[in-house]
């Protein structure tokens, strides 16, 4: 946590644990200022046979919660899976600048929804709260110079559909339709809080 943020206020009696190594859930759950361990997850990411997008989101978010629940036998484990659907078809992480260049090439003015699976995992109840945040988001039409230039500067080969939304990854959108603007980043605050409060967490105090 930086030296700016808030200190994390020591009022959740149970462990709470975010199952992700993803930097970008961390920063966002590190803005509610409640104390949390981040633990990797196992969880295989492959779609099922048939599986539709939003539905691989929503399992893989449960799964990756329970998958950390051995090790933290108290705790409140929070689960988020991000699966990027254009038309039906999976979009994943580029891994490298030229995927990512095509990937942004095809998906120029397009529209492309963002779900974002979330679950939070009562590990000692064995109960799990579940939702499924959907971003409806359209391209712009998108130059190969842009793309040229939003890639040198972000560099996002680990984000779904090449998209860093919390930089500058935000000017490749003409419009983004959301409930929760944090669920297009990976990590849907609004309904995690709801979720917290359900399960005995005061999020405000």
């Amino acid at each position: 946590m930086n030296s700016t943020d808030p200190a994390p206020r020591e009022r959740a009696a149970r462990p709470l644990v975010l199952a992700s190594t993803s930097r970008y859930r961390r920063e966002l759950l590190e803005r509610l200022g409640l104390p949390f361990a981040a633990v990797a997850p196992q969880a295989d990411e492959t779609p099922l046979p048939g599986e539709i997008p939003a539905a691989t989101a929503l399992r893989l978010a449960e799964v990756k919660a329970r998958s950390v629940a051995g090790a933290w036998p108290d705790a409140l484990i929070i689960g988020s899976d991000q699966v990027a659907d254009a038309g039906g078809s999976v979009v994943g992480k580029p891994g490298a600048r030229a995927a990512a260049q095509r990937q942004l090439a095809l998906l120029s003015g397009r529209s492309i929804v963002f779900h974002t699976g979330l679950a939070l995992f009562d590990a000692a109840s064995g109960t799990c709260q579940t939702a499924l945040i959907d971003v409806r988001s359209r391209f712009r039409v998108l130059t190969a110079t842009e793309i040229d230039a939003y890639l040198e500067r972000e560099q996002p080969w680990d984000c779904a559909g090449s998209v860093r939304s919390e930089a500058l990854g935000i000017a490749l959108f003409e419009s983004i339709e959301s409930d929760d603007p944090t669920a297009l980043i990976g990590l849907p605050l609004i309904r995690l809080t709801t979720m917290l409060r359900a399960a005995g967490v005061p999020v405000l105090g």
